[in-house]
C-alpha cells in the first residue's frame, strides 16, 4: 500500500542537501517513498509509550571485552621471520611519499 507524498515535502530541498541530481522520475519516486516513510513516522507517533524508558538499545548492551593481561610479545626474530626485507630490525616497505 503507498501513500501519496507529504504536502509540505520538497524534495528539491531534499535533493539538494544530499548533494544529488534528481531526473523528474526520481523525483517523483522518491517523493512518494519518502511521503511512505513520513507516514509511518506519524503512526509511529500514535503509539503510548507512557511508562516506557529512553534507551538507545533494545536490549542490554554489555562489555564483552576480554581483561586486558600483559603477556610476552614476539621476538625481534619472530617478528621479522616473514618479512620480505627487513634493516636494523625493521621491515623495509616501499616508498609511498616522494
Amino acid at each position: 500500500m503507498t501513500m501519496s507524498s507529504a504536502p509540505d515535502l520538497d524534495i528539491d530541498h531534499v535533493a539538494k542537501l544530499a548533494r544529488l541530481a534528481l531526473t523528474t522520475e526520481e523525483k517523483a519516486k522518491f517523493s512518494q517513498q519518502l511521503g511512505d516513510v513520513l507516514h509511518h513516522i506519524e503512526q509511529l507517533g500514535k503509539v503510548d509509550v507512557t511508562g516506557v524508558e529512553p534507551t538507545a538499545h533494545a536490549f542490554p548492551i554489555v562489555n564483552v571485552w576480554a581483561n586486558d593481561v600483559v603477556r610476552p610479545g614476539l621476538t625481534v626474530e619472530a617478528a621479522l621471520r616473514n618479512a620480505p626485507a627487513q634493516r636494523d630490525n625493521m621491515i623495509v616497505v616501499p616508498k609511498v611519499v616522494e
